[in-house]
């Protein structure tokens, strides 16, 4: 489940590649992923406790209540949490961003960026 999030992640950032588009708002909230995507960023960004670092635990957070909306979270969490990857609620980031960046992890994790 890590390897499909991972590799969807790129795949997305690839559909951005060479265009002005990464002014879009899909793009700029899914940077948060580079912590998930790169382990020694989030060691640094977790370090520093970012506000980056901050979104991704807030995120995390709402992905573990509203695993009942997203069945893939389960496991997905479950991977995150072996590589020290937790979610915790530091109720920095709103709720929209919160909701959108659940719906876009939730399309990587349904392999709709899957090649």
């Amino acid at each position: 489940m890590y390897r499909i999030f991972c590799e969807s992640y790129q795949n997305f950032c690839k559909s951005f590649e060479n265009s002005s588009t990464q002014d879009e708002f899909r793009y700029k909230i899914a940077k948060v992923f580079e912590l998930i995507v790169d382990l020694n960023k989030f060691q640094q960004e977790r370090e520093r406790n970012s506000d980056l670092y901050k979104n991704l635990c807030d995120l995390l957070w709402f992905m573990q209540q509203n695993i009942d909306e997203y069945p893939k979270f389960k496991a997905f969490l479950w991977t995150l949490e072996s590589r020290e990857i937790v979610p915790i609620c530091f109720g920095t980031t709103p709720q929209n961003i919160l909701e959108e960046q659940a719906k876009l992890a939730n399309m990587f994790l349904s392999l709709l960026y899957w090649e």
